[in-house]
C-alpha cells in the first residue's frame, strides 16, 4: 500500500517554487508576483515607520515634561487676607516641603517662587517666565542640568540666572552677558506699585529639548526671587517629582496629607493630558488606516493567485490524474500566496527598522532638499522628529501582515484545490 506524503511535503514546494518563476510566456504571473511584494513591502514599512515615530513622538514629548516640570505642584488652598485680598502663598514651605520629600516613592519637593516679567537685552525685548529655585533643587532636574546642549556653568548659579537657549537667541545673549529683568509687581511706594528693574548675569544658558520651556523659562535663586517679586518668607508652590510618574494618582493621597491637607494638587497629566489622550486616539485611528493599507497591499496576492490558478488550469488537471490530492493541490498555491507575504513582510520590516534607526540622517536630508524649515519647533514643541523601535510595535505589523497574507491566500487555494481535473483538460 503507498504511503500518504506529509503535509508541506517537498514536491509541494518544488511545484510552488516553479509557479512563482513564471514567465511572461506563462501569463505575467511573475509581475503579478512583483506588485504583490512590492505592495506588501511599502504597507509593512509605512506600518512599522509609524508606529515608530507614534512612539518616539510620545516618548520625547512625555520626557521634556517629566525631566523640566513638575510631576506633581502642591498649591496652598486661597484664603483672603484681613484687607480681603486673596493670598496664595505657602508660608511653612520648608516644614512641607521636607515632610513631602520623606514620603516613600518621593525623589524631591522644592519650594518655588514664580513670576512673569519682560526680559530685555541688546535693545531687544520677550516676556519670560521666573523660577525661583534653590541651586541645589535647579542641579537635580534632569533637563536642565543635563540637557542637550548647554553653555556656561550651573555651579555658577547663585551669582547669576539660568535661561532657556529660546531667550537666549531671542535676545543674542551668551553666558557672561547680562539680562534685565522688569516685573510690574515692584516696589510699593504711596503713589502706587512702580515696577522692578533689575540687571542680572547670565551664568548658564540650557537647551531642554522642548521649544516652550526653552524659549520662556528664566531661573533665578530662590531667595533672590523672593525678594524681586515681594515674597519674603513664603513660597508660590512645591515642585514635586516621584520615583513612578506614571502613577502619580496614588501618590496624591500621601501627599496631600504630608502638606497639611488644606492643600490642591495639579499633576502632570492635568496639564498634559488632553495632549496624550488626543495622541492615544490618533494612535488607534493611524493603526486602523494602515491596517486597511496592508489589506489592500495582501489583495493584490488574491488577484496573482487567481491568474495563477487560471493560467496553470491545464497543469492541475494533470497533477490531479496523476494522484495528486485537492488538499496538496491547495498547499501549494498557498505556499505561493504565503511565501509572498512572507518576504514582503521581511522587506517591510528591515526597511522599517533601518528607517527608525537612520531618521535624523534622513530627516535632514529632506530638510535639505526642501530647503529647510519642514520641522518647525514652535508648532510642534521639539526640536525634531523622533523614533522609537518598540519590539511590540513590530510584532503586532508582522502578525497583521502574514495573518491577513495567509487568510487572503486559501480562498483562490480553495479555488483550484476543487478544480474538476475532466474539466481543465476538456479542451486541451
Amino acid at each position: 500500500m503507498a504511503r500518504t506524503p506529509p503535509p508541506f511535503a517537498a514536491f509541494e514546494w518544488m511545484i510552488a517554487w516553479r509557479y512563482l518563476r513564471a514567465r511572461r510566456a506563462e501569463g505575467g504571473v511573475s509581475v503579478m508576483t512583483w506588485i504583490s511584494l512590492i505592495g506588501i513591502t511599502l504597507a509593512v514599512f509605512a506600518l512599522i515607520a509609524t508606529l515608530a515615530v507614534r512612539s518616539g513622538f510620545r516618548a520625547e514629548f512625555v520626557d521634556t515634561i517629566l525631566g523640566a516640570n513638575a510631576h506633581v505642584t502642591v498649591y496652598a488652598m486661597p484664603e483672603a487676607d484681613a484687607r480681603g485680598a486673596v493670598n496664595r502663598v505657602i508660608e511653612d514651605y520648608a516644614g512641607m516641603a521636607a515632610r513631602i520629600a520623606d514620603l516613600p516613592g518621593v525623589t524631591r519637593a522644592a519650594p518655588l517662587v514664580r513670576g512673569q516679567v519682560m526680559a530685555t537685552a541688546n535693545q531687544r525685548n520677550t516676556g519670560a517666565e521666573v523660577y525661583g529655585i534653590a541651586a541645589a533643587d535647579l542641579a537635580t532636574l534632569p533637563r536642565i542640568a543635563d540637557p542637550e546642549e548647554s553653555a556656561g556653568d550651573i555651579a555658577r548659579f547663585g551669582a547669576g540666572v539660568a535661561l532657556g537657549s529660546g531667550i537666549a537667541r531671542q535676545l543674542g545673549l551668551a553666558a557672561g552677558d547680562t539680562i534685565r529683568l522688569i516685573s510690574p509687581e515692584g516696589v510699593k511706594t504711596a503713589f502706587g506699585t512702580s515696577p522692578r528693574v533689575k540687571t542680572y548675569e547670565v551664568a548658564y544658558i540650557f537647551t531642554a529639548g522642548r521649544y516652550d520651556i526653552d524659549r520662556t523659562r528664566i531661573y533665578m535663586p530662590f531667595a533672590e526671587a523672593q525678594s524681586y517679586f515681594n515674597r519674603e518668607g513664603v513660597a508660590d508652590e512645591i515642585e514635586v517629582m516621584v520615583r513612578d510618574p506614571d502613577r502619580i494618582d496614588a501618590y496624591g493621597p500621601a501627599i496631600r496629607q504630608a502638606a497639611g491637607g488644606a492643600v490642591q494638587l495639579w499633576t502632570w497629566r492635568d496639564s498634559s493630558g488632553s495632549f496624550l489622550r488626543a495622541l492615544e486616539v490618533e494612535d488607534n485611528v493611524m493603526f486602523v488606516i494602515l491596517s486597511i493599507l496592508v489589506l489592500i497591499a495582501a489583495m493584490n496576492i488574491v488577484s496573482g493567485l487567481i491568474m495563477l490558478v487560471k493560467n496553470k488550469g491545464r497543469d492541475i488537471g494533470i497533477l490531479r490524474t496523476m494522484g495528486l490530492t485537492e488538499g496538496a493541490v491547495l498547499r501549494v498555491f498557498f505556499i505561493c500566496g504565503a511565501f509572498t507575504g512572507l518576504i514582503g513582510t521581511l522587506a517591510g520590516v528591515v526597511l522599517g527598522v533601518l528607517f527608525a534607526i537612520y531618521i535624523d540622517p534622513i530627516f535632514a536630508a529632506v530638510n535639505y532638499l526642501s530647503g529647510g524649515g519642514v520641522w518647525d519647533p514652535s508648532l510642534r514643541g521639539i526640536y525634531h522628529l523622533p523614533a522609537k523601535l518598540e519590539a511590540g510595535d513590530v510584532l503586532s505589523a508582522v502578525a497583521l501582515s502574514l495573518g491577513l497574507s495567509f487568510v487572503v491566500t486559501i480562498f483562490p487555494a480553495r479555488r483550484a484545490a476543487r478544480m474538476n481535473p475532466v474539466e481543465a483538460l476538456r479542451y486541451e
